[in-house]
């Protein structure tokens, strides 16, 4: 009896199951082949048991845990270490500082490609290929003002001035830098010394370009044309003249003293008896062809004179020949023939007492007569 019981009571337990299911299955179908999640519309094959329940599980086992959304995959978080906005995978300068304009490489600007950003290119226009320094501007090794690429002249001493291609200035163009010219006005094309003056090989004061007499003895007082003074103007130098007052056109010897009308030749001796000229007779017979050549215009007889030994006839032949003897050497020295003459005038006009030996050697004597 009680085991009817039992088996009566797990029959109505089962009954009132089947009742709950099919009043429920009665508001809802309990199967719809209609399935929208399938990709065929329908419930079929493993979509039935994916429908249903869980794939292995009856109907009526506990369901399955409710499926769980997907989770969209977070991107990975981009990086831009130095914040120059380029990403560091993109960034070939990555240590960029803050503020900094940058290329599309992440690098510093360097608008004139001198290797030198232009955050801190001092010189931000430099030519294409001119080395720079840390600043970004060219170099300039003597510091002149003028950079090396453009410097023809790259050892300018420091602190002198420079033109446009580096070099020191020469104002006058003697070729001495104004830093050392003592003569910084030189005419254009005088020769110049060491410090840019003019030449003066005499010493008197007047450069070589303006000096009419560039031989002038040291020490000596000149003109302006760089000639000895000649204070009478008889062109005789002051320095030397012993008549330094002559009267204006007179002629004078080579003393400066006026010519007079005979000129006594002393000192042109002869040897005893001949036309023969000694040898110290050429000192005195040079300074008379000076007189002749500084007066180009005088004429003069050469006039031969004996002492009163001996014939008339003989001193008379002997003076001619002397004579002719100092106007031939007048000749060979230059002096024009046609402005002299020669004469002999033997015993007959001596300027001293014959009865003496100083007297006859007075008497024995060559006079310069002007005629004119």
């Amino acid at each position: 009896m009680h085991k009817k019981s039992i088996m009566l009571s797990g029959v109505t337990v089962a009954l009132l199951s089947i009742g709950i299911l099919h009043a429920q299955a009665a508001e809802t179908p309990y199967y719809n082949p209609a399935n929208a999640a399938s990709s065929t519309g329908l419930t079929s094959g493993y979509e039935l048991f994916k429908t249903i329940g869980c794939p292995g599980r009856g109907i009526l086992e506990t369901p399955c845990a409710a499926p769980v959304a997907p989770v969209a995959p977070v991107a990975p978080k981009v990086l831009d270490s130095d914040g120059d906005g380029v990403i560091d995978g993109n960034d070939r300068c990555p240590g960029t500082p803050s503020g900094a304009p940058v290329d599309a490489q992440g690098c510093e600007l360097d608008g004139d490609k001198d290797g030198v950003v232009d955050r801190l290119d001092k010189c931000p226009t430099t030519p294409p290929g001119r080395v720079v320094n840390a600043q970004g501007c060219e170099l300039d090794g003597d510091r002149d003002g003028v950079v090396d690429a453009l410097d023809t002249c790259p050892t300018t001493p420091a602190g002198r001035a420079v033109n446009a291609q580096g070099c020191e200035l020469d104002s006058d163009g003697d070729g001495v830098f104004d830093a050392l010219d003592k003569c910084p006005t030189t005419p254009p094309g005088r020769v110049v010394n060491a410090q840019g003056c003019e030449l003066d090989s005499d010493g008197d004061g007047v450069v070589d370009a303006l000096d009419k007499c560039p031989t002038t003895p040291a020490g000596r007082t000149v003109d302006a044309k760089g000639c000895e003074m000649d204070g009478d103007g008889d062109g005789i130098l002051d320095n030397v003249d012993q008549c330094p007052t002559t009267p204006a056109g007179d002629r004078v010897d080579s003393k400066g003293c006026s010519l007079p009308a005979v000129f006594n030749l002393i000192g042109v001796n002869f040897d005893t008896a001949k036309d023969t000229l000694r040898p110290e007779a050429t000192v005195i017979l040079d300074e008379a062809v000076a007189i002749l050549k500084r007066y180009p215009g005088l004429k003069v007889e050469i006039a031969g004179h004996t002492d009163s030994a001996g014939s008339d006839d003989a001193n008379q032949k002997l003076s001619q020949q002397r004579a002719t003897a100092v106007m031939n050497y007048f000749i060979d020295k230059g002096v024009e023939a046609g402005r002299m003459s020669a004469k002999g005038y033997g015993e007959v006009l001596p300027i001293a007492d014959n009865a003496a030996a100083t007297g006859r050697s007075k008497n024995r004597r060559v006079e310069l007569r002007s005629l004119n």
